[in-house]
């Protein structure tokens, strides 16, 4: 392990471009449950599967449900930055990371001091009037109870997050996309890549320094140049910009 952490100091002391792709793993560490591991919001029972309800029929169809379970399950308002999402920062303030690619939804990214951040599936702190377009932050969701509405016209207000059946950003993803293929270096950590299209992203590296940080195994395990299995954390947190 130590000669692996190693060979991932030495390659970001030598990097002047890197990228850094992440998912729910990354935010762990702070108290946000992720998805898909044994004790991810997928393996918890409800009255429907956590991909119907957020998907954007369910929210169509049966939208207080949709905020009682969006309400309980997906804000984490209290959550701090964890020392994953500060090394990031950090390595950005430095001039060596380039930018920061996400799914996550939570912003703390941007709470740790990160700039260029993509939100390939949006964000909790952004949430909007469906008729007039308004935007709201956080605490339009965390003050109500029911369906949120627009206090200028009365429409529902929606998350600014991307839902299932719904399509990314298309701006937000050709960023992502040229920023990974001009990296010299790209990190991925506390993702199953398992999620398309973003998991696809990965395609567009064309460097030699593909590096997995994981708690798990992923399917890219056998193309990437270096694979430390750990929490994400712990180990960036440990490194020396």
């Amino acid at each position: 392990m130590e000669e692996l952490r190693k060979q991932l100091q030495d390659w970001i002391t030598q990097s002047h471009n890197i990228v850094f792709f992440g998912g729910a793993g990354v935010s762990t560490e702070s108290g946000i449950p992720d998805f898909r591991s044994v004790d991810g919001l997928y393996h918890q029972q409800y009255a429907h599967p956590p991909e119907t309800i957020l998907s954007h029929t369910f929210f169509e169809q049966h939208t207080e449900e949709f905020y009682r379970f969006y309400r309980k399950k997906m804000l984490f308002p209290q959550a701090k930055p964890n020392a994953a999402h500060r090394k990031l920062a950090e390595l950005e303030q430095a001039g060596k990371l380039k930018a920061v690619v996400t799914q996550n939804i939570d912003g703390l990214h941007q709470a740790a001091g990160s700039v260029n951040v993509y939100e390939l599936h949006g964000s909790v702190h952004r949430n909007y009037c469906r008729k007039c377009r308004h935007f709201y932050d956080l605490d339009v969701m965390l003050e109500g109870e029911g369906t949120p509405l627009c206090p200028k016209c009365g429409g529902v207000i929606k998350p600014d997050v991307v839902l299932y059946e719904e399509a990314l950003d298309q701006e937000t993803m050709e960023g992502a996309v040229l920023a990974i293929s001009r990296a010299d270096m790209l990190i991925i950590g506390g993702t199953s890549l398992a999620v398309y299209p973003a998991a696809g992203l990965v395609r567009y590296y064309r460097g030699n320094r593909l590096t997995l940080i994981n708690k798990s195994p992923t399917p890219y395990d056998k193309e990437a140049d270096l694979v430390i299995a750990g929490p994400i954390g712990e180990i960036l947190g440990g490194l020396t910009v």
